[in-house]
């Protein structure tokens, strides 16, 4: 009869915590806000390569290497730009299962908040290289400028919606029981693919930055509370 009465008890227990832990949940709401802006895209990035063909890897490497080391050299002229060099390869061309040539490839890279001097750049480098790409970006500096502002903006949205929530449903007050931040917008613009052959010996591009939305997100649940 003992452990019968233990049993029930038990059982009771634990129908209370449960019953507890189902009214502690009962008034919550989830909800979520967003903030966003236009954003002006400030900083420029481009890739231009140096690519030949011919029966001597070892000579086609030591020109590409030349090639290339003199364009860094032409980029050091405009310090408002960082250059670096990028990708190296060699791959042997087949034909009917032969080998018959080896292809030697190199790029270098361009980035700056400055387009001008971008500009002008590739329109010296272009009399050797080849642009294999251009595309416009946001710096990490302004992006991080703006998701402050914006992180900002939507927490004072989330706030003045719980409250209004919490005064419509005619409930004393709240509590914030969680919240996520996340955010979207501001990767690099698709680039604009360039054909090496139609670029040669012509003038400097013109660019143009455009801008991309920076969004950030915030969802949350709080808790309604009657005092």
């Amino acid at each position: 009869m003992s452990k019968l009465l233990v049993t029930l008890a038990l059982c009771l227990s634990a129908l209370q915590v449960f019953a507890d832990g189902a009214d502690a949940t009962y008034d919550r709401i989830s909800l979520s806000v967003a903030a966003g802006e236009e954003v002006t895209n400030d900083r420029i990035e481009a890739t231009l390569f140096l690519q030949q063909e011919g029966n001597d890897p070892a000579q086609l490497a030591q020109r590409i290497n030349r090639a290339i080391s003199q364009a860094l050299e032409k980029a050091r002229d405009y310090p408002e730009v960082e250059s670096r060099s990028l990708d190296y390869s060699t791959h042997p061309v087949y034909r009917n299962s032969s080998i018959v040539a080896w292809r030697v490839r190199q790029s270098i890279g361009l980035k700056s908040a400055d387009s001008g001097a971008v500009s002008r750049l590739i329109g010296e480098l272009q009399q050797t290289l080849s642009v294999a790409e251009i595309g416009y970006t946001i710096s990490p500096e302004r992006q991080r400028q703006v998701e402050a502002g914006l992180t900002a903006e939507a927490i004072a949205r989330f706030r003045e919606r719980a409250e209004l929530i919490q005064r419509k449903m005619g409930y004393a007050g709240y509590r914030l029981v969680n919240m996520n931040i996340g955010s979207a917008g501001g990767g690099p613009r698709p680039p604009y693919p360039m054909r090496a052959m139609s670029l040669k010996a012509e003038s400097a591009p013109a660019l143009e930055a455009g801008s991309q939305r920076i969004e950030v997100q915030i969802s949350g649940t709080i808790e309604l509370q009657r005092q």
